[in-house]
């Protein structure tokens, strides 16, 4: 498909030829060193490239290794033959496979989450991978790698705009990309400060404490030596967090909240209004100090990858201010459901008792959490129940009542005695674990008979899984100025850290 042509309905397309090469330079790579070292090495220290014992067992070898490669290229070119993708009847199909076939589609009105990924290669010939994250699918359910950028960015908005209800499935005109407005953007001093603030840092510096007076007091330097390992251990976790986390952005569209990071390997993810099904902020015990939060969520897909991968995925904020959390709450939750949205949500990012109506642990269980008994508690508007926990880790999660799969009530023999309770709300696999803890037993029961209620009526309300179908273009929310994000911006981090 060229970059004029439309993805017409029905049709099959292959992916870009060069997919199969960026899939699998490094095999080729391989290849072709394991059979020419020789000739490498000679080269690199200004030899010839054929030395004195050529023999016929090298010719073998050189003639072995080129069959070899021979065969890898091919192989390469028949995966890419045979890799095809259609839109049709509501659904997005990929085939792949010359041997072994496969087919694996997605429906559209099913669709969690789309992601554009360049690894640095990709990004070097200006290719890039289309994820979709689907509700029914434990993995991604299909991968398309790889189609140019800009193919991939139109493809992207033509599913979005199908699953969205705002472009009928027989149409064979692409649905041009909705625009958006930044909204957030993460600068790299805060990044770096929120590394060096970890709780990671804080438990390193202790125990490099603890081992220097060891060794002092013990006159050896072993100890010394036990810190190597968790001092490169946490290096690789701050690169990564620090190549992840790089030149995070953050903008509102019609499609959903488009997020996009990464220093080597970018990635741009397009998460569907609606389609987050619950919410968790936190905040460690050094962020404290400057203010700092970090947002995950909980999306279908999303939390069956391996954990390198999914925990970035599922950050919608990797380090905020307050302001920028009640912002990206509002995006989440544009109708949060109560008349005072700021005094609810402070009271659950920082309040203790009762302000603003949360229902904490009664006094009489105080011994069973007596730094946390105050900070636990609930709070139920119209759209959501709030969750808020932890004295020293503040945590507060945001579950939209339709989101609530099910529900359970957990109570051991000392919660039995103090007539407490823990209420665990089951969503999609993620991050965020929804859990009232410690709740006063008629308390929990009634949570638990009420927000099933309130979960069933949510879901007759919601009539559609294409989002914007049922609304006007009128009831969609106006992305902010951009003059307004920038004062904001300006007047919150004259620092820019």
């Amino acid at each position: 498909m060229t970059q004029e042509q439309t993805v017409v309905d029905g049709d099959w397309h292959r992916v870009h030829p060069a997919s199969p090469f960026v899939r699998g330079w490094v095999a080729l790579a391989a290849i072709v060193y394991f059979f020419g070292r020789d000739t490498f090495e000679r080269a690199l220290q200004g030899r010839g490239t054929i030395g004195d014992n050529f023999n016929e067992r090298t010719l073998w070898l050189l003639a072995g290794g080129g069959v070899v490669l021979l065969l890898a290229l091919g192989s390469f070119l028949l995966s890419w033959y045979f890799t095809r993708y259609q839109l049709a009847g509501g659904y997005v199909r990929v085939n792949t496979g010359f041997l072994f076939k496969q087919q694996r589609q997605a429906r559209l009105d099913r669709v969690q989450a789309i992601d554009i990924v360049q690894p640095l290669l990709a990004r070097i010939f200006g290719l890039a991978e289309l994820k979709f994250e689907v509700a029914d699918a434990g993995h991604s359910a299909v991968r398309l790698s790889y189609l140019r950028l800009a193919q991939a960015k139109q493809l992207r908005a033509t599913i979005l705009g199908r699953a969205a209800g705002i472009a009928d499935g027989s149409e064979t005109v692409e649905v041009p990309e909705a625009p958006e407005q930044v909204v957030l953007y993460l600068p790299p001093g805060r990044l770096v400060g929120s590394l060096i603030l970890s709780e990671q840092s804080f438990f390193i510096v202790l125990s490099a404490i603890a081992s220097v007076l060891l060794s002092v007091l013990t006159e050896s330097r072993a100890f010394i030596l036990y810190l190597i390992p968790a001092i490169l251990g946490l290096g690789t976790a701050y690169w990564r967090s620090f190549n992840t986390g790089y030149n995070f952005t953050a903008a509102i569209s019609p499609d959903g909240i488009r997020l996009r990071y990464g220093l080597l390997d970018t990635r741009a993810q397009t998460v569907p209004p609606g389609r987050i099904q619950a919410l968790k902020v936190t905040q460690p015990p050094l962020w404290r100090i400057l203010g700092w939060y970090r947002i995950h969520v909980n999306v279908a897909g999303y939390g069956e990858h391996r954990r390198s991968e999914g925990e970035h995925r599922t950050m919608l904020l990797p380090v905020g201010r307050k302001s920028e959390v009640m912002m990206m709450l509002s995006l989440v939750l544009p109708d949060p459901g109560t008349a005072d949205p700021e005094r609810v949500f402070t009271a659950g990012l920082t309040g203790l008792d009762s302000e603003a109506g949360f229902v904490t642990t009664p006094r009489r269980a105080w011994i069973l959490s007596p730094l946390g008994w105050r900070r636990n508690g609930f709070l139920s508007t119209e759209t959501a129940l709030l969750l808020r926990s932890g004295r020293l880790w503040r945590r507060l999660v945001v579950v939209p009542h339709q989101r609530t799969q099910s529900i359970a009530l957990h109570q051991g023999p000392l919660a039995r005695l103090f007539g407490v309770a823990d209420l665990v709300l089951h969503t999609t696999p993620g991050p965020v674990a929804p859990r009232l803890v410690q709740a006063a037993t008629e308390e929990a029961v009634g949570v638990f008979d009420e927000q099933a209620a309130r979960a069933r009526k949510a879901r007759r309300l919601q009539s559609s899984e294409q989002w914007l179908a049922q609304l006007p273009p009128t009831a969609l929310p106006a992305p902010p100025s951009t003059h307004a994000i920038q004062h904001a911006s300006t007047q919150e981090e004259p620092d820019h850290g």
